[in-house]
């Protein structure tokens, strides 16, 4: 995850290098410009004569004047303009810093992103923020957060620990999504407690019934080393790639388990790509990794002979 140390210690050598770059970092990057990302993997698991276009957007953090309501119509339409089959949400809606001018409720930003369109539907998960900003979530030690709630109202299905079976043109696939991992981490201001995810790996692959491929959303991309074979990909947000990005490395993104998970596309057991999301987290600055609406298309269809 994103430590404040660590992206303090970056901003510091950032400003090293100049303050006209710095104030590219806060003033242009993270506000002015919006990228698409485009892969194409081929997981072991996937058919190749299976296609399927996702698009992927996560890490939103709604809030004036760095992601305003403006701004989400326009990744909206953006993102309908790739025409993908499903559009997928990977948490992170609320905001994730305290310079702002307006914390934007909810069921306003909710209410943008029910305009998102897609064949296969529009399907989502939590964040650690989400969780984190829901007080009375962090002291029951259980949600719906306000997140999820606002979501579900504005027609978008949530998951937690829960797994869907969808298909195109008649061919099945999986749609799981797991609950986030660092759900409550600051619970112990309000109660003891000896777990802070609310991510249930085993029981979520338990909701897979057949041999269909599975798609696994996860927020914080820190659970692909213990992702089984069985996922074909795994689609994370969470690092913003560490938000300042220099020559490839993150150096705001900590090691899990000797990765750096930190963006981009890896290979593990199952295909993980890691979204450099949209909004910013701490503070509001982005160097070197722009946000971006991924689009990630699966199988090359049947050849033709």
């Amino acid at each position: 995850m994103i430590t404040r140390r660590h992206l303090i210690r970056s901003i510091g050598t950032l400003s090293a290098l100049g303050v006209s770059t710095a104030a590219y970092g806060v003033g242009v990057e993270p506000v002015l410009r919006l990228r698409v990302t485009r892969y194409h993997p081929a997981p072991r698991q996937w058919p190749a004569d299976f296609p399927l276009k996702i698009a992927v957007i996560a890490d939103i953090h709604a809030c004036d004047p760095w992601m305003s309501l403006e701004r989400i119509e326009g990744i909206v339409d953006r993102t309908n303009a790739l025409n993908a089959d499903i559009i997928v949400l990977l948490g992170d809606y609320v905001a994730g810093l305290r310079q702002v001018t307006r914390f934007i409720p909810s069921n306003e930003w909710a209410r943008v992103l029910a305009s998102l369109k897609a064949p296969l539907g529009v399907h989502a998960v939590m964040g650690n923020h989400d969780y984190w900003d829901d007080r009375i979530v962090q002291q029951a030690g259980f949600g719906p957060t306000i997140a999820h709630r606002a979501l579900e109202t504005a027609g978008i299905p949530v998951y937690e620990n829960d797994a869907v079976r969808l298909a195109k043109d008649g061919r099945p696939f999986w749609l799981a999504g797991l609950g986030d991992q660092l759900a409550f981490l600051p619970a112990r201001r309000f109660r003891s407690t000896g777990r802070f995810g609310a991510d249930d790996l085993t029981a979520t692959l338990a909701k897979v019934t057949d041999d269909a491929p599975v798609i696994l959303l996860a927020h914080e991309p820190n659970i692909a080393p213990r992702v089984p074979a069985r996922v074909a990909l795994q689609l994370s947000g969470h690092t913003h790639g560490g938000q300042i990005r220099l020559l490839g490395w993150s150096p705001a993104v900590s090691r899990q388990q000797g990765l750096r998970l930190a963006y981009g596309h890896f290979r593990l057991k199952c295909d993980v790509i890691v979204s450099g999301g949209l909004g910013c987290s701490i503070m509001p600055v982005r160097v070197g990794v722009p946000p971006e609406i991924v689009e990630v298309t699966l199988g090359r269809g049947p050849v033709l002979v």
